[in-house]
Order: structure tokens, then C-alpha cells, then sequence
């Protein structure tokens, strides 16, 4: 064979050769990619019930007054059909995101040939290629893991939902589906998040840059990230222009606009109320149902209550802790100019310092007439007088002197303290110094007419403590507990003019390790007094004597009967609050007595609603007459009393009928006071979790009764004044408060007391000469 033909030849063997060799390579290629595919066809999730998906929804708290109060949600997201969001949005998420939405088939295969040219030129991965469909399909079946196998069943994923779904329902479910940061899936939730308003209302600058968060939350989010925030949002306007949707002027208009973003604050005005209702809705529906079921909620909270006693509560117990001295600073040695950037309850992100505010700050300056303070760049000044409560503890109430302060007695140059925000003022500010208290305080207020829950606050900082003090604690309520004890003295025929022996006694005398001596507060005796002094100035041996009288166990059975199942003392010790209770027991107990005897139970929730609106529950009240209403009335009456001249006369001035009871436990660790007007009833207890002493003096008169004022004056405000109505049963006759019997006819001396009909005295009290045998007592 000539050696041309050989040549010839060989290389048509050689092209027979890699002919063969590419088709066993193209066919094992092919055969591999189709086992591939076929592979992860069978590993993906079926997609059969995609038409009816439902994701996860927010279930949503509301007031009274129909405000959110609090949400419960894995993913926070309010679903919103596609026709309620304007066209400027879609079209802005179109634009950014998938140019060609509405041309491909779940891949983009121009977009993806466009994306690898971008990258080489760039050297480095700058575009990206995933269509809406597939970013939609990775949010609903796959994981975040970025691997070739994940990518190649997000395409699989997005071409079998473009089979099944239109491209509106797409886009629908994409829009509802994706997250925009901040805790926002959705675009209805990202509206409300950053602009406070539903996705309906927002503008075109708006719509672009939520349109542009999805690439990166966090990296774009206006809180944290501002100028990259506006740089993303001026790519969406320019994308916008280049796909038509919107013009070159319209593109001018927007970017020029200057947003204005909501304020992120934390969403818990009533904390410890809120986690109170989570519980409830979970134990009746299972956390799912709660986290992902969209259930509506409407609850009994009054939101201008709720704030009244957040803020009574806090500036209560700042009181109290303050007149226990001060603790010292934060921390010592700081540099001045490393001021910390200060700390403000209730606000995420820094933001300028208001009126108010509580901060940390670092003292910079001792001056001759107080202390330099810089916090958030702020230069403020706390007066000396401001400073005086700092050294009570030590040396009294006296002006603090400067000199006290410039050796380091209080404050040093370098210490990290508190300070309150009293007046923003040029060129410097006013502060006062502050510090966290560590006592604790709980309120509890509810309409008795209803048993709904207006306001309730568990501790002093959710935060710091999740502990809900109105329900889980049981504190001795000392004197608090005396209303029950006289109310089965009046069932038991006594009346409030009924004499009763105050006097020393004891119990167990031969018995050295269990002998018992009650005294009072005041450590003095007053003889025989009528069982409405007793109650008014809580005279404890006067009740213990009571007590004895009328026995324990029916005190028992009746506060088994008006809700109390905390467990009690079988003794004496009863008679003093010995005890545990919850405050919500002894409140709503007080509730039966300034609701005419009728019980209704304490209650959180109006009713609930699934996300498709149907009622799952709604509140029936069930009122019960657990106690007579005259007996109900005269403890009322004898209560009132202890506002109008008893252990709580500071609260006589506030002008509407009231009734209520100061309680006080051994050593001073507990402080409570109960009371209220026929259309609130309220409660508020003091101490510290640890169960230790306030301090000195620390009654419930002085502890709790002022956190009770400044709550039910503002709570008190919108309602209507009441008086607490008066039985037909109850008669009225002129007494001699010695004896109980009728004062004799004709004297102008006695006092005007209060009878069920029936138990008033016949017999009129013998006059007798010696001066001071009967009282007039100022009413």
C-alpha cells in the first residue's frame, strides 16, 4: 500500500477512533446526567398539595382596642393576595430579580449564558442566574446548603411549578414567601416593618427598596447598613428604567426622595400578659397550631392601662430602691473617652437620646455644682440635689456637698453610671443619677363587673426576669388577707360596729418554742374598739382575737368560695396573712366584694379566630352570687374606711369612692395593697424574689400604696365615678362604738354605723358620766 493511501488511511481510523470514543463518552455522559436526574427526581418532595400552600402565618394579639400587642410565628408573615399589591412592587421585584419572569419556564437558560460572560470578564462570581421560580422553590423545599446537587433540584423543582402553577400564582406565592429582614417574611410584613403602613400604601421609592432587600437582609437594612441600603435601592430604580416599567423622570423622583423608615422598637407593651396568653393558646391548640396557624386573638388588655402601670411600676420600685441608698456605679476606671454608647429600654438601634430615656453614661468632669456626664456624645450635668438621694443610706437626706462628691464619696471621674434623661437643653443637658432596682413588684388590675384583665405586669423588666409574679408567686399578704376574715365574721352575724378586745394575748405560753405574742405595727394596744377601727388600722391582735371567736375553718371554706386555692394555715397565724397567695387570687377575691358579691373568673382572651376566620372560642361570662351582697357591701364600707382615715389615707384625695386594704408581712418583706372602685379593682404587691427585708418602714402603705395611686389615677381617669351600691337589706342606726349598742336617744354623741337588716342593735348603751365613754369619730 503506497504510503499516501496508509496516510489516507490512518487518519480515517483515527477520526473513526475519536468518533467512537466521543460517542462512548457523550452516551456515558448522557446516561450518567440521566441517572442523575433520574436520581434526584426521585428525591424530591412531591408537589402535589402546592396549589393549597399555606406558609407559615403569624398568629396576632390584640388589645381591646384591636391594636397588635404581640405575635407569635416561626416566620412573622401576613399573607396578602397578589391584587392588593401595587403594580410599582411587582414590578420593582421583577425587575431586579428575574428580568424575564415572564418569558422562561422556571430556568432562565439567557440569563444563565449572560451571568457565566459577567463572571469571566469579571474574574470573580458578580451575577447570579436563579429565576423567582427557583429562588421560590429553594425557600419552600430545600435547604440553604449551596452544593451542585441542591442547584440541580432547585431547577427540577422550579420547571415542575411552572408546570403546575401560573405565573401569578408564582409571583403571589413568591411575594408572600420570601425574606425582607428584620424578622419580615413577606412583602405585607416588610411594609409594616420598615414603613409602618400596609404594602397597598407604599410608594414607589418604598417599593424599591424592599424590592431590593431579599439579595441580602442584613446587608442592605437601613438600621444598620444605610448607604449600601440606598445604593440598592437606586439599582432597582435604574433596573426598573431599563425594563420599562418606569421612566428616566420617574427614576429621578424616587431617588430623590428621602425615606423615612419606622423606628424599630420592641413589640411588647404588656410582656408578661402576652407570654400569659401564648401559654393558654397552647395548651388549648398545641404549639403548632399557635406558631404557624395565623390564629387572630382578642384579648381584654387595655393598652392605656397596661402603660399607666408599666410606667408605676418601674418609677415605684426606682423610688423604693432609691431610699435604700446607693449601690455605686456600673463599673470604674473607664477612660472618658471611651464613653459607652449608653443603653435605652424599650428601642433597638442607638438613636438620639429623649427625655426620659435611661442611659449609661461615664462621668467625665467633677464641677463645683455637680458631675459631668457624656453619654451618646451627649454632654449632660447631674445637679448636687440630684445626688442627694445617693447618700441617704449613710448620712441622711441632707443637701449633698460638693466636696463629698470631688473626693470620690459618690462619684468618681471614670465611673459608669445611670442616668436619667431630665431636660434637653443647650449647651448642656440635665441628668439625674439612676440605678436599676433589684426589688420586684407586680400589678394586677381587672374590671370586677367582667373578671376581664385590663393590665397586668409581672415584674420589673421581662428581660431581665420572665418570672410573672401576679400568677406563679405565692407571697404572704399580711393584713391584706383581714377583709376575708371580717367577711365571714359578718356572715357569722357580727357588724362593723361589733366591739372586739384589742389587747395583748398568748398562745402556747408553756411551750417556749412555740409560744406566740401577735402585736401591732405600732406595738400599742387600744382596748375594746369596733370591728371597723380594727380593720381600718389594722389592729393584728384585734383579728387574731376575731379569728378565735369565729373559728378557722369557715374562714377556710370561704376563701375556697371567693377563688382562693392557694394552701392555708389551719391556725391563728391565718389571721395575719401567714399564708401564701397569688396576687391574682387576693385581687380578683377583692373584686367579689366591690362587685356586690358576684364572682366572675379573672379572664385574658375575648375570643380567637383561625386564619380563615373562624371562631374557635369567644368568652361567655358566667357570674355567680358566691357571697352575699349585703355581707359583700359592709366589707366595702368598713374598707373605704381605710382609705378615708386608716393605714391608706394618702389615697383619700382622689376623689371618687374607693375601697382597699394595706398589707404588711414580718421584718417587712412583702407590701401589698388591694382596692379599687366598683369598675376596677387593682392590686400590687412588693418584695424581693429572694424573700428578704425592703427595708425599714417599707408597709404596704408606703411600698406599694403609691405604685397603686399613680396607676389608678390615670386608669381611673376614663371611667365613669361610681358609688358602690347599697343593698335594699342594709339599715343604718346611731351607735355607742363601746358597746355596739344603740346610742341612748336624744345624745348627740355616737357614730352612724351600717347593718344587714336584722343584726342592727335594739337596746340602747346606758349613759354614763365619765368623760370619754362615748366617740364621735370623724367619718
Amino acid at each position: 500500500m503506497p504510503s499516501s493511501e496508509r496516510r489516507r488511511h490512518g487518519r480515517r481510523s483515527f477520526w473513526k477512533i475519536l468518533l467512537g470514543v466521543s460517542f462512548t463518552i457523550f452516551v456515558l455522559a448522557a446516561a450518567g446526567m440521566g441517572g442523575t436526574i433520574w436520581y434526584l427526581l426521585q428525591d424530591l418532595p412531591p408537589l402535589t398539595g402546592l396549589r393549597e400552600y399555606q406558609p407559615s402565618l403569624v398568629t396576632r394579639v390584640y388589645s381591646a382596642d384591636k391594636q397588635i400587642i404581640g405575635q407569635f410565628f416561626v416566620e412573622r408573615r401576613i399573607l396578602v393576595p397578589k391584587e392588593n399589591i401595587p403594580r410599582h412592587m411587582v414590578n420593582a421585584v421583577v425587575a431586579i430579580e428575574d428580568a424575564r419572569f415572564f418569558e422562561h419556564r422556571g430556568i432562565d437558560f439567557v440569563g444563565i449564558g449572560r451571568a457565566m460572560v459577567t463572571n469571566l470578564v469579571s474574574g470573580k462570581i458578580r451575577q447570579g442566574a436563579s429565576t423567582i421560580t427557583q429562588q421560590l422553590a429553594r425557600s419552600l423545599f430545600l435547604s440553604p446548603k449551596r452544593d451542585f446537587g441542591r442547584k440541580m433540584r432547585e431547577a427540577l423543582l422550579a420547571i415542575k411549578m411552572e408546570q403546575i402553577l401560573g405565573k401569578d400564582q408564582i409571583l403571589e406565592l413568591y411575594l408572600n414567601q420570601i425574606y425582607f429582614g428584620h424578622g419580615a417574611y413577606g412583602v405585607q410584613s416588610a411594609a409594616q416593618t420598615y414603613f409602618n403602613k400596609d404594602i397597598g400604601q407604599v410608594t414607589l421609592p418604598e417599593a424599591a427598596f424592599i424590592a431590593g432587600l431579599p439579595k441580602g437582609p442584613s446587608d442592605y437594612s437601613p438600621y444598620v447598613h444605610p448607604q449600601a441600603a440606598k445604593r440598592r435601592q437606586l439599582a432597582v430604580l435604574r433596573r426598573m428604567v431599563d425594563e420599562g416599567f418606569i421612566t428616566a423622570e420617574e427614576e429621578k423622583r424616587a431617588a430623590e426622595k428621602e425615606l423615612s423608615f419606622k423606628r424599630l422598637t420592641r413589640d411588647d407593651p404588656a410582656p408578661y400578659f402576652v407570654e400569659r396568653v401564648r401559654q393558654r393558646l397552647v395548651a388549648a391548640y398545641g404549639e403548632t397550631m399557635v406558631n404557624k396557624g395565623g390564629l387572630q386573638v382578642y384579648t381584654t388588655l387595655s393598652r392605656s392601662a397596661q402603660r399607666a402601670a408599666a410606667v408605676a411600676i418601674e418609677d415605684g420600685l426606682r423610688q423604693l430602691d432609691k431610699r435604700q441608698g446607693y449601690r455605686g456605679p456600673l463599673k470604674r476606671g473607664v477612660n472618658p473617652d471611651e464613653a459607652p454608647e449608653g443603653r435605652r429600654t424599650g428601642a433597638l438601634g442607638p438613636g438620639p437620646p429623649k427625655e426620659g430615656d435611661t442611659l449609661e453614661g461615664v462621668v467625665t468632669k467633677i464641677v463645683r455644682d455637680g458631675v459631668i456626664v457624656m453619654v451618646q456624645g451627649l454632654t449632660g450635668k447631674i445637679m448636687l440635689e440630684d445626688l442627694a438621694w445617693a447618700r441617704r443610706q449613710s448620712r441622711g437626706a441632707e443637701a449633698v456637698k460638693v466636696k463629698e462628691v470631688a473626693k470620690g464619696d459618690i462619684l468618681r471621674v471614670g465611673d459608669v453610671i445611670e442616668v436619667g434623661v431630665k431636660k434637653l437643653a443647650s449647651p448642656m443637658a440635665q441628668f439625674t443619677l439612676e440605678q436599676t432596682p433589684v426589688v420586684e413588684g407586680a400589678l394586677l388590675s381587672l374590671d370586677p363587673r367582667t373578671g376581664a384583665i385590663v393590665a397586668m405586669v409581672g415584674g420589673y423588666d421581662f428581660r431581665r426576669s420572665e418570672y410573672n409574679r401576679t400568677v406563679l408567686s405565692r407571697r404572704q399578704p399580711g393584713s391584706a388577707f383581714k377583709p376575708i376574715i371580717y367577711a365571714v365574721a359578718v356572715e357569722h352575724g357580727f357588724s362593723p360596729g361589733t366591739p372586739i378586745v384589742d389587747s395583748g394575748v398568748v398562745y402556747n405560753e408553756q411551750d417556749p418554742d412555740t409560744v406566740w405574742r401577735p402585736e401591732n405595727y405600732d406595738q400599742k394596744f387600744y382596748g375594746q374598739i369596733s370591728l371597723r377601727e380594727a380593720l381600718a388600722h389594722s389592729r393584728n391582735a384585734a383579728t387574731v382575737r376575731l379569728l378565735e371567736k369565729i373559728g378557722v375553718a369557715p374562714v377556710l371554706e370561704f376563701s375556697r368560695k371567693v377563688g382562693i386555692t392557694s394552701p392555708l394555715a389551719g391556725d391563728l397565724s391565718l389571721a395575719l396573712g401567714s399564708s401564701g397567695l397569688t396576687l391574682q387570687e387576693l385581687t380578683a377575691a377583692y373584686g367579689i366584694f366591690l362587685n356586690q358579691g358576684i364572682q366572675l373568673e379573672p379572664y385574658m382572651i375575648e375570643s380567637v379566630t383561625d386564619a380563615s376566620g373562624k371562631v374557635l372560642e369567644s368568652h361567655v361570662p358566667e357570674p355567680q352570687q358566691t357571697v352575699a351582697k349585703e355581707t359583700a357591701y359592709l366589707i366595702t364600707n368598713m374598707m373605704e374606711d381605710v382609705i378615708q382615715r386608716g393605714t391608706a389615707q394618702a389615697a383619700k384625695g382622689m376623689g371618687r369612692p374607693l375601697a382597699g386594704k394595706t398589707g404588711t408581712t414580718n421584718d417587712f418583706t412583702d407590701a401589698w395593697f388591694v382596692g379599687g372602685a366598683p369598675n376596677l379593682v387593682t392590686g400590687v404587691w412588693v418584695g424581693f424574689d429572694d424573700i428578704r427585708p425592703l427595708g425599714e418602714k417599707e408597709t404596704g402603705s408606703h411600698a406599694a400604696l403609691p405604685i397603686w395611686m399613680s396607676y389608678m389615677k390615670t386608669a381611673l381617669s376614663s371611667l365613669p365615678v361610681l358609688a358602690f351600691s347599697i343593698p335594699d337589706n342594709i339599715v343604718y342606726a346611731k351607735i355607742d362604738p363601746t358597746t355596739g349598742m344603740l346610742a341612748p336617744e336624744g345624745t348627740n354623741r355616737g357614730v352612724i354605723e351600717v347593718f344587714v337588716k336584722g343584726t342592727e342593735p335594739t337596746q340602747e348603751a346606758v349613759e354614763k358620766s365619765s368623760p370619754g365613754e362615748f366617740f364621735k369619730f370623724d367619718r
